[in-house]
């Protein structure tokens, strides 16, 4: 199954990468393009998915969004890997939990490569670690399906100012904290997205 793989090298805005893949949702639908993976970064902003709760929003001065995704409020900046997508589960097998069980092991893995240990939690949906005895989430995940196609994606911490989630609940969880994988160790990650690219596509075709 053929998928386009996009990489953006300027930070995107927010509401442009929204468009471009809803856009794509209706081509695919329509037939007229492929399966899509995106990688790139945002320029500061905050985006509140489907089930967030106003009391989430600690600072009311932020720059916020509500989108249609799944999952409630997070931030997204300079720093901060984003993987977009926009998958047709009907090629493959139409199993929206199993496509996110893939989301995850696709993170894992490519954390793994760094070792990087990190886990999902079936309560708690995105990607985490324990450091220093603390369990903090590394990643976030958010999803909507479309007529059995998935999109929206997940986001990395690398080296983001993790100051910027004071100003919320991140994804709604209060009793656990944020890193970015520059805190957990030091070193080069530049190799992470085609990393992703490559374990992510591979998930795919299985």
């Amino acid at each position: 199954m053929n998928i386009e793989i996009k990489k953006s090298i300027k930070p995107i805005k927010y509401e442009d990468a929204i468009k471009l893949l809803e856009e794509r949702l209706l081509e695919i639908i329509s037939g007229q393009k492929e399966d899509l993976i995106w990688i790139l970064e945002h320029e500061e902003v905050y985006s509140a998915g489907t089930s967030y709760k106003e009391k989430e929003i600690l600072n009311k001065d932020i720059n916020l969004i509500k989108t249609n995704r799944g999952g409630k409020i997070t931030y997204h900046g300079p720093g901060q890997m984003i993987c977009y997508f926009v998958i047709d589960l009907k090629k493959r097998k139409k199993d929206i939990r199993k496509f996110i069980t893939l989301i995850e092991e696709t993170i894992i893995d490519s954390l793994s490569k760094f070792n990087i240990k990190t886990f999902g939690d079936p309560k708690n949906i995105g990607i985490w670690t324990d450091h220093k005895g603390e369990i903090n989430k590394v990643a976030a995940i958010g999803i909507r399906v479309s007529k059995w196609i998935a999109y929206h994606g997940f986001a990395i911490n690398i080296n983001n100012d993790l100051s910027k989630y004071k100003n919320i609940i991140p994804c709604g969880i209060s009793d656990k904290g944020v890193i970015n994988l520059k805190e957990i160790k030091d070193q080069d990650y530049k190799d992470l997205d085609r990393i992703i690219i490559d374990t992510f596509s591979k998930n795919l075709e299985t």
